[in-house]
């Protein structure tokens, strides 16, 4: 079984349902002739130039999550969305949270360096028994990460926990971690 990752240029950031219809636009055409965007050279997998910069990555799914993960270092580095047809996601170039190399891990084995404020807001609802955490880390620093239910566990030196309700309140929770606020420590009760 293949998946696939597609990596074009937009103007401003885009949501899931604009990316979703750009891949199933780009899909329907011919692949292109000629020479392909730089970025192409730069990607793991079999890489298909489409019309208009479009390209496509296809990979083996036992090697997803090791070439995804370059791929969407190769897309934000040329400054490029990527989207991700099999999660649904889209990775856009900004806005970024505050922490320089904060990362996003998910249960289901995604690993993005410097997601976008959107990214992270869209992940946390992919929350299932196949993804059973989205963690956001600044390594030797400080995490934020939840799990199905909601359990919130944020570690700065000592590991505290706080029940909450609902998903909207974790992407705030999320948000409010990765813009460099801190007022989720005194939203909730936490124990550690």
């Amino acid at each position: 079984m293949s998946v696939e990752l597609m990596v074009w240029d937009e103007p401003v950031p885009i949501s899931r349902d604009q990316a979703r219809a750009t891949y199933l636009a780009v899909k329907r055409t011919e692949p292109a002739t000629g020479a392909a965007p730089d970025v192409a050279k730069e990607l793991p997998g079999q890489v298909t130039s489409y019309p208009d910069g479009h390209v496509l990555v296809t990979m083996d799914l036992d090697t997803m999550d090791e070439m995804s993960a370059q791929v969407f270092t190769a897309a934000r580095a040329h400054g490029l969305v990527c989207y991700d047809p099999q999660r649904d996601l889209v990775h856009n170039v900004a806005p970024l949270g505050v922490y320089e190399g904060m990362q996003l891990h998910t249960g289901d084995g995604m690993m993005v360096n410097d997601p976008d404020l959107g990214l992270i807001h869209d992940v946390l609802g992919t929350l299932s028994p196949q993804n059973p955490f989205v963690a956001v880390v600044n390594f030797g620093q400080h995490f934020l990460q939840v799990s199905p239910g909601y359990e919130l566990e944020y570690k700065e030196g000592k590991l505290i926990r706080a029940e909450v309700a609902e998903l909207a309140e974790v992407r705030q929770a999320f948000h409010d971690y990765a813009t460099g606020s801190r007022t989720f420590l005194t939203r909730y009760d936490w124990s550690g």
